[in-house]
């Protein structure tokens, strides 16, 4: 009975923590509603020269929200205009593309600066400031290719294009007749990988994205579109605006004044100030090279991504594993024989049955989404990234490992469940000292390969922008400009966290199996060898 009270309150206590977490978080959300002094601007930090990632504060940075590293660029230079004439200090939630109108909408955010469009679209979700740049765009390929020379709409026949996914940019490929629309991409990091690389023979953009690319790569060149007969494009398609929510006009008519206040000539002199303060590529001293120089700079990023990928996956697990266990011994309860009790335990199977169906039938990309923006949007809880992400991870591992902690009871000889009822033994007593050890022993090799998972499956949650080492590893490259070495350096330490697990769960197996060289016939007063047996007889 020991060892079933043990199991109780471990699980109580894990349960206990959780609900502690989830209070502490829900009443920090509501003292952050109750501070005024914070101005949060969500954009993607990862698109030089509006805005981009850095690991210090130097050139006026601001701080990104869960990390310890900053937001610079033309976008946060205009924020903090802003925030200063709303006496509001300002911090950047840094946000994919995808998700900066989710997390608008949702209240996570107060802002979206982030050189966005104030398309038909868009407007239908959220309102637009005033726009505060105005944009050309190009098609960015590299000099030596055979559409730098282009001058018509069709010159771009046959010609592998692509833009950023969920933008105009994408669209506009339509209006050049012939030419090949390629999957949009994330971001314009992987486009300029692409188009070094060669998979695409250009992408479609802005003309301030060739002005930052071409600081850093002087072989690109730029084919301005909006001088080719019969190419159109829409007032709001052309310039860039602040997202304010709907129904938030004061704010709406605060920004708007303060933009006013903003000469272009000022916009001019932020937008070159930006370009120029932006990452440049080839910064490795003849000393050092790229791996020691990227250390030096980012070290202390990787280690951070390093370090919350590990939490994610380790807790994920533990807890996911005691969901696990939970729903996979209701789930082989036995059918009691009065009908009330019959009716509710199948009622609370079938709800279990749903729970790991849907968990185990979605991505947990999708479930991430989902969970992190509509959580906020629907009941006005605005959880934290990292302790969404644990909440993500554990529920999805529960799913996969109560089917697999199931599969371990319900394959445990027949035998075993009539000697322990023979001996008088309850259902709760055979399961808690006789089954489930043997169960979870069975079970520990696919545990392990749950957690490797979780290990590798983590870099999905950059959907909500958690800072884990994929996520990070992406801002490096887009920063440093170095995409090949940077993911390949990223592979090498996930296969060294996945290895080292691997071989610690290896051996915790070996020490569970305990010495295999025994006689189970032999006599327990038989501890010598066959020899000091033979001279006994």
């Amino acid at each position: 009975m020991k060892s079933r009270f043990r199991w109780i309150a471990v699980l109580m206590t894990i349960l206990l923590s959780l609900f502690i977490g989830f209070s502490f978080n829900s009443h920090a959300t509501q003292a952050a509603k109750k501070d005024s002094g914070t101005l949060k601007i969500g954009m993607e930090a990862n698109y030089p020269p509006y805005n981009l990632t850095q690991p210090n504060k130097t050139n006026g940075a601001v701080p990104i929200d869960g990390s310890h590293s900053y937001a610079n660029g033309y976008d946060v230079q205009i924020a903090k205009i802003i925030g200063k004439r709303l006496h509001k200090k300002v911090v950047v939630e840094k946000t994919q593309w995808d998700g900066l109108l989710p997390a608008l909408t949702s209240g996570k955010i107060d802002l979206i600066i982030a050189g966005m469009s104030p398309t038909a679209e868009r407007r239908k979700a959220i309102n637009f400031s005033a726009p505060y740049r105005k944009s050309t765009f190009v098609v960015i390929t590299n000099k030596a290719s055979k559409y730098s020379n282009a001058k018509k709409l069709t010159d771009f026949k046959g010609a592998k294009l692509t833009a950023q996914q969920g933008t105009l940019h994408y669209n506009l490929i339509k209006q050049l007749k012939g030419a090949k629309r390629e999957p949009a991409m994330r971001d314009f990091s992987a486009m300029r990988q692409s188009l070094a690389s060669g998979t695409i023979d250009g992408y479609v953009a802005e003309d301030i994205e060739f002005e930052s690319y071409h600081n850093v790569n002087p072989n690109i060149i730029a084919v301005n579109l909006n001088k080719m007969a019969g190419f159109k494009v829409d007032h709001d398609d052309s310039v860039t605006s602040i997202g304010v929510k709907k129904g938030n006009t004061k704010l709406l008519n605060e920004v708007n004044a303060t933009l006013r206040t903003i000469s272009n000539k000022k916009r001019d002199q932020l937008m070159s100030q930006a370009i120029k303060e932006q990452p440049k590529a080839g910064n490795e001293t003849k000393k050092e090279n790229w791996l020691v120089t990227t250390w030096k700079q980012y070290g202390g990023m990787i280690m951070s991504g390093i370090g919350m990928t590990l939490l994610l996956a380790l807790v994920g697990t533990i807890v996911g594993f005691f969901i696990g266990l939970l729903v996979g011994i209701v789930r082989t309860i036995p059918t009691p024989t009065t009908r009330g009790k019959r009716w509710a335990l199948n009622v609370v199977k079938w709800l279990l049955s749903v729970y790991v169906e849907i968990f185990r039938g979605t991505p947990m990309m999708v479930q991430a989404a989902v969970i992190y923006y509509g959580i906020a949007q629907f009941w006005h809880l605005n959880l934290n990234r990292t302790v969404a992400a644990l909440i993500i991870v554990s529920i999805n591992t529960g799913a996969y490992l109560a089917e697999v902690i199931r599969g371990g009871i319900i394959s445990t000889p027949e035998s075993q469940f009539e000697a322990a009822s023979a001996l008088g033994m309850t259902h709760n007593q055979r399961m808690w000292h006789i089954i489930l050890p043997q169960a979870i022993k069975n079970c520990l090799p696919s545990i392990t390969n749950e957690f490797i998972v979780n290990i590798k499956d983590t870099s999905v949650l950059s959907i909500i922008s958690v800072s884990e080492l994929f996520f990070v590893g992406t801002t490096i490259a887009s920063q440093s400009f170095k995409f090949f070495p940077t993911y390949l350096m990223i592979s090498a330490i996930y296969l060294i966290l996945t290895f080292t697990i691997t071989r610690i769960f290896n051996l915790i197996e070996r020490k569970l199996e305990g010495n295999k060289n025994y006689n189970l016939m032999a006599k327990q007063v038989q501890v010598g060898s066959p020899k000091d047996a033979e001279a006994n007889n």
